[in-house]
């Protein structure tokens, strides 16, 4: 199947299924294994990869620098500043050492990480020199609900925001009941995180049966699920290549009105609001 495509609010269109490295580059043992999934992944399309500067304390950073080695050009690169780091000087100095460790000269998202200290309107501020000085292409939020979202787009230059990173899959689908219709509404994407929840998903016995069903793993059933909603981008972290065939494999599963009502049976839509859910 080609590669899904969700548009940011600038018209840029991105792939829905990108590349998570969280827990990647930390054991050298695996690094050569990792850096081939991540150029798999790219030979498959799914060239959205994903990082921050608190992964492995810029130890993922360094492994995705490495593994898009000559291929800058091909990649949306994303990385998240730290919430301590979300000043107005601390920001351009957090993306600069990003940016070193991954061997570029600009991010095409950066992303804060969670909610700290620092006001939205002074982290945004910075963002927006980073953007005027061509370090970054769009700036974007993770693990911000629905009332800070408002709050984000009531400061200057709040309205520039291009994603908000969350986490969302099967068995955490509080977005459902009022962000994701919130961020849809406005043209925002949401980029989902552990979209296989972190592989507990794999063990779901009722799950595995009605993969089965459809000619499908479980993981690309879950993962079909979360493709399946418009506006959405799912990053699973696969860390070694035949991982990474499977989750690509997703793109071939037909979520039909019978599928889509099988897995509500198995993961019901939440029926109140609840507090964003993080990990």
């Amino acid at each position: 199947m080609p590669m899904k495509t969700v548009r940011l609010p600038s018209g840029e269109t991105v792939p829905a299924l990108g590349l998570g490295t969280w827990m990647m580059g930390d054991d050298q043992s695996r690094r050569a294994e990792e850096i081939a999934a991540l150029r798999r992944g790219l030979d498959l399309g799914m060239t959205l990869i994903d990082t921050a500067e608190m992964y492995g304390e810029g130890a993922s950073e360094r492994l995705v620098g490495e593994a898009i080695a000559g291929r800058r050009d091909d990649v949306f690169l994303v990385s998240k500043v730290y919430p301590h780091n979300a000043s107005k000087a601390g920001t351009v100095a957090a993306c600069e050492r990003s940016l070193k460790r991954l061997g570029t000269d600009r991010l095409d998202l950066y992303l804060l990480h969670w909610r700290g200290k620092y006001p939205l309107a002074e982290t945004v501020e910075a963002f927006e020199g980073l953007k005027a000085a061509g370090k970054i292409r769009h700036w974007g939020v993770s693990n911000l609900d629905s009332d800070d979202m408002d709050e984000l787009l009531a400061v200057p230059g709040g309205e520039a925001v291009a994603a908000n990173q969350v986490l969302y899959n099967l068995s955490r689908r509080g977005i459902e009941w009022d962000l994701l219709p919130s961020l849809q509404r406005r043209g925002i994407p949401v980029m989902a995180y552990s979209p296989v929840e972190q592989a507990k998903l794999l063990r779901e016995r009722r799950l595995a049966a009605l993969a089965a069903d459809h000619g499908a793993s479980i993981a690309q059933l879950a993962l079909a699920f979360v493709l399946d909603r418009d506006g959405v981008i799912a990053i699973p972290k696969a860390g070694r290549a035949a991982h990474v065939e499977d989750n690509a494999g997703s793109l071939d599963v037909v979520v039909t009105d019978e599928l889509r009502a099988s897995l509500d049976a198995l993961f019901p839509p939440p029926r109140r609001a609840t507090p964003l859910e993080m990990i």
